[in-house]
């Protein structure tokens, strides 16, 4: 397991991890190494997986699902000195590691300056109010959400009178200096310094809370399981709530969850993120087919981690509290990412049984062991989309604090006494908790075991969580919390077995994930309710949306919006040349605007391309048309020719966005631009401990980098980003990989050159400026020059002028250019057409076997069949 490394305040590394790569000087490679001609840095990759950059990784999505940060075994992750997260800062770095009275001095002036004369910015959507304040402020219903108990305000009375007063309190603290060098808003640092004091003042957390369980000790009541016993259905079988807290753009995925949990007797009630505009449109349009079904009228952007979580519950059990019409029984909280693993008459009659139980699932360890582990000694405040630690805190006394995952099944009563009592216990907890990292993960364990229900807790909370520690516990989430964090994997075929375990009583699994593994969905599916009849279209093929035209353009980076319409272009040229014949002249089009919508497309588990709905005039008659291009990426991996002897390297590629997790590239399709930063994976199969040479060049054959890798027998993935000087210049480049110095094998990808530059047409001075290459020609201060007569690379002056000169071109030379590019290393496979066309030759989009509109029926709804369900 890697021990993971300290960093200092400013959020520099100050040390490495165990099993990642590492730079080691050539004098420490072992005497049996053979010595290469031609000296390389080496990077040492010491375990399965190792990944080493000298720039910030790239911005990963925040809009993350929250998951349970404490496996199994979480006790090898230490983050007793984990400081927050790395961050290039205009602050002093030193700041963070020993802030002396005139920094202090000036972080206090600072704040004073923006707390003068500026009105209060309301709470954000993802800052972290107490619940009570942000049930309110996030629900459309507006006063009459504010029935949670009020918790004690960070800062006093008014916001008002908050924002005008500085700190009342000397903020030395590291941890809450740092944060405040590291927050962007003023509102946020307001806060945190705000925070802060009240809390080294006294003023913010309970000292002492009423434990009100009878009982000694911690109460776990055991549960008879027959998985094959469904006849115990008594006259009034439960009711479920199920609370589906989603985000992101699996919209597919979703409703193929929820056709396989839906029945008429249920309630769904569905919170969108915030920031999940597409998904939150096509679930408004899911609820207008069900009566049972219902959208939150307020939403909010969780974070990983954050206190907005807890706050989204509470909230959603106010509402649910709140509907006469609703009946339920049991609160059940799924994800997207969730699927059963029983059938829904299984879950009732096992709930049904067990109508006045709870269930929970506890870490199941050592108790000090685990509050320090999960940081519930310490005080967080979440802002600016960031849970920021500010320092220590005492756990209050009286009660007995627990946790585990955040994913439970609550019945009806506990409930209610969480959302409406005005005891001691519950008041005092949310107050707590509002300043807690991942508190959805304790915040009910604890309130439950020293409540007056503590009777009711089962330990296990019906689910199976996919958890690799080796693969799932990197630090994945220290862009947005001050804390190393856990998630699940994904579940792929070979865990299929798990699922029918009888050990315990489990209705639920996850994590699944369309892009990563349909293969088992399918499978369980199968498994629960029958295989579809033979010829079903569509069983193995799946579709997610990336971008939907009423998100708007500015929802697009430039380096795809460029790419997206030179696709479209593409779709264009291919039903010009391939349809049109002597005779037929209707099936020449003219691009107009922006792309419409845009699919990834996968077969099989394997990524297939872009789909790219776009708005053409058709020529013949001047009418514009839609149309759908699918366009799939050509093979850029190539083994040597005539192929080496070294048999380890299975597969190369380069991207961005790299999933260390799921070992893959979360940038579908690595569409690159000059800005980007891009990363080098190999997958090796087993073998003796290899070093193999790695050499970028770029299109003009200007070796950018080279680098050893030292790549042990049990090694499976290497991922390395080199620290080239950008932009990179645009066109075809190369990685080549070499044993020993002769060719392996070696990977093609495309950086393009932009048509867009903050969405509008890139200026020729803007194009001049990105387009070429890296200042001074250098992608590193090391010159690799005298490798190109090895290689036998040569750098024509003649090339050197085409790119000078393509660089400042824009306009229709610029796409003419760029579509060349884009044409070398993607194919036009097929275009369609949704409605009318006055092409004959075009299909319908609903007839092909690949469009985003094609027949579905593993994730369309229809109407409830006789027994109650839609599966």
């Amino acid at each position: 397991m890697a021990s993971l490394a300290p960093t200092d305040g400013a959020g520099s590394w100050v040390g490495g991890c165990q099993g990642h790569p590492r730079m080691v000087p050539r004098s420490l490679v072992s005497q049996g190494s053979q010595r290469d001609p031609h000296a390389s840095p080496l990077i040492t990759l010491e375990a399965q997986d190792g990944y080493l950059s000298h720039r910030p990784k790239e911005k990963v999505r925040t809009d993350s699902n929250n998951e349970n940060s404490v496996p199994k075994d979480f006790e090898n992750v230490d983050n007793s000195n984990f400081a927050p997260r790395t961050q290039k800062q205009k602050h002093q770095p030193e700041l963070a590691r020993k802030p002396t009275g005139r920094q202090k001095q000036l972080l206090k002036r600072k704040l004073e300056q923006e707390g003068k004369g500026h009105p209060v910015p309301g709470k954000g959507p993802n800052e972290a109010l107490p619940p009570s304040d942000k049930a309110a402020a996030n629900s459309s219903r507006g006063k009459e959400a504010s029935r949670l108990p009020q918790s004690r305000k960070v800062g006093g009375s008014s916001p008002e009178s908050r924002h005008e007063q500085p700190p009342k309190c000397d903020i030395s603290g590291k941890e809450a200096v740092s944060a405040l060098s590291r927050a962007k808003s003023k509102h946020c640092r307001q806060e945190i310094a705000e925070t802060y004091c009240r809390h080294k003042l006294g003023q913010l957390m309970p000292e002492r809370v009423t434990r009100l369980c009878p009982l000694e000790g911690k109460a776990s009541r055991s549960v008879q399981w027959d998985e094959d016993s469904v006849e115990y259905m008594p006259a009034n079988p439960v009711r479920i709530a199920f609370v589906l807290v989603v985000h992101g753009r699996a919209t597919r995925q979703l409703q193929r969850m929820f056709k396989a949990i839906y029945h008429r007797d249920h309630f769904y009630y569905v919170h969108v993120d915030k920031r999940s505009n597409y998904l939150h449109r096509q679930v408004l349009q899911l609820a207008q087919l069900y009566d049972n079904v219902r959208v939150t009228p307020w939403r909010m952007a969780t974070i990983w981690g954050g206190a907005s979580l807890l706050a989204t519950y509470l909230q959603a059990m106010r509402d649910l509290l709140d509907m006469a019409d609703w009946p339920w029984d049991f609160f059940i909280n799924l994800s997207a990412a969730d699927y059963p693993i029983r059938t829904n008459d299984q879950l009732v009659a096992f709930l049904s049984r067990y109508r006045d139980m709870n269930f929970l699932k506890s870490h199941g360890r050592d108790n000090a062991r685990f509050i320090r582990k999960q940081g519930l000694d310490r005080l967080f405040l979440e802002c600016d989309a960031h849970m920021w630690r500010l320092g220590d805190r005492r756990i209050p006394e009286g009660i007995t604090v627990d946790g585990g995952s955040d994913w439970f099944l609550l019945n009806r009563k506990f409930v209610e006494y969480v959302t409406f009592s005005t005891d001691d216990l519950v008041t005092k907890m949310k107050q707590f908790y509002s300043f807690t990292l991942l508190p959805a993960e304790s915040f009910f364990h604890t309130v439950l075991e020293n409540s007056p229900h503590c009777d009711t807790m089962v330990d296990n909370n019906l689910r199976i969580t996919n958890w690799n520690r080796k693969l799932g516990c990197k630090c994945q989430y220290k862009h947005i919390v001050d804390w190393c964090g856990c998630s699940p994997n994904d579940f792929k075929p070979p865990d299929f077995h798990r699922f029918q375990q009888t050990a315990r009583p489990t209705f639920f699994a996850r994590k699944f994930e369309a892009v990563v593994n349909q293969e088992v969905i399918g499978q369980l599916d199968s498994y629960l309710y029958g295989s579809y009849p033979a010829g079903t279209p569509g069983l193995r093929s799946y579709w997610e949306n990336v971008y939907d035209e009423p998100d708007g353009i500015h929802t697009l980076s430039d380096v795809a919006l460029t790419l997206y319409h030179s696709f479209a272009r593409l779709g264009l040229r291919r039903v010009e040349t391939s349809l049109r014949t002597e005779s037929e002249n209707s099936c020449r089009y003219y691009p107009m605007g922006h792309p419409a919508s845009v699919h990834l497309y996968f077969l099989a588990d394997r990524f297939q391309g872009f789909l790219i709905k776009h708005h053409a005039t058709n020529l013949a008659v001047s009418k514009l048309e839609t149309l759908e291009t699918w366009v799939m990426p050509k093979k850029a991996f190539k083994v040597a020719s005539p192929p080496s002897d070294f048999g380890r390297l299975q597969f190369s590629e380069v991207g961005t966005d790299w999933d260390a997790k799921e070992r893959l590239f979360r940038n579908f399709g690595g569409l690159l631009g000059p800005m980007d930063e891009p990363v080098g994976m190999q997958k090796w199969g087993k073998g003796p401990n290899v070093t193999v040479t790695v050499i970028w060049v770029d299109p003009v054959n200007v070796i950018a980098a080279t680098y050893d890798i030292l790549i042990e027998s049990t090694a499976e993935f290497t991922h390395y980003k080199p620290p080239l000087n950008l932009p990179l210049r645009p066109g075809v480049w190369t990685v080549k990989i070499l044993h020993h110095w002769v060719p392996v094998a070696e990977t093609r990808f495309l950086v393009a050159p932009l048509t867009f530059s903050n969405r509008q047409p890139i200026k020729p001075e803007e194009a001049q400026k990105l387009h070429a290459g890296p200042p001074r020609g250098a992608y590193m201060e090391q010159s690799f020059q005298s490798l190109n007569p090895v290689l036998g690379l040569p750098v024509l002056p003649a090339q050197l002028e085409q790119a000078r000169r393509k660089a400042g071109v824009a306009g229709a030379g610029l796409e003419r250019w760029l579509d060349a590019l884009v044409g070398g290393v993607w194919t036009a496979m097929d275009v369609c057409t949704p409605g009318p066309s006055a092409c004959p030759m075009l299909p319908a989009c609903s007839q092909t076997a690949w469009s985003s509109l094609s027949p579905d029926p593993k994730s369309q709804l229809g109407a409830v069949k006789p027994d109650g369900r839609l599966r």
